[in-house]
């Protein structure tokens, strides 16, 4: 019963952040068998109602507002509603970029601010040291740079979409529209790979800072 009740919050964690993925992907490549030349915008749809479930399914299960997931919720549904209106996929194509950027930015523009929001967002799970929050935001600022720039070189080099040549920027390089929209999966592994690369700092200075916090109870 306990291991159950355990595992509940984790997997609701999870289907958090992974369902909107999932139903992207699913409604996206079923809607090319029937509506191809719309597919984009019913998975985007699809996309924006996830979503929008998940961030309400967030604020239940966390007891609070996530400031993090709210704001991308509210980028995803101002260019997702965008594109849709417009019947313009670069909309749709540029939400990524223009998500990790503003998340880089509004880490980076804090910091020199001397503001660390990336503690603001996250010092509810972790206990660290002011150095530790530093390292962390940092190393965020430039996976969010990174995931940007990965997104403007893929849909970029969008074959069968509406990207004008002049955007391109590798003339012998394309893909396709699926090519793109399937490749959210594998960063979205890629993501979790990222965080779990930072277990390592997070369990050394949640280490140090139980250690200081057990020398000042004995003192």
């Amino acid at each position: 019963m306990t291991d159950k009740t355990a595992d509940k919050p984790s997997n609701s964690r999870l289907l958090i952040d992974a369902g909107p993925i999932g139903v992207w992907i699913v409604v996206y490549n079923l809607s090319r068998f029937w509506f191809a030349d719309q597919a984009i915008y019913i998975g985007t749809g699809a996309y924006m109602v996830a979503a929008t479930l998940a961030m309400f399914m967030a604020i239940r299960l966390e007891k609070r507002v996530p400031p993090m997931l709210v704001m991308t919720t509210v980028i995803v549904l101002g260019f997702g509603a965008m594109g849709i209106w417009l019947q313009d996929p670069i909309f749709i194509y540029v939400k990524p970029t223009i998500i990790n950027m503003f998340f880089s930015w509004l880490i980076l523009v804090s910091m020199a601010f001397q503001m660390n929001v990336w503690k603001i967002f996250f010092e509810h799970l972790f206990k660290l040291p002011d150095e530790a929050w530093t390292i962390f935001a940092i190393r965020w600022a430039i996976w969010f740079q990174f995931l940007a720039l990965l997104n403007e070189f893929l849909w970029r080099h969008i074959s069968d979409g509406s990207v004008p040549e002049s955007a391109r920027w590798f003339a012998e390089f394309s893909i396709t529209e699926s090519f793109w929209a399937n490749s959210k999966l594998a960063i979205l592994f890629l993501g979790m790979g990222f965080m779990l690369a930072q277990m390592p700092l997070l369990s050394k200075y949640q280490a140090l800072g139980a250690e200081d916090a057990g020398e000042d109870k004995d003192s």
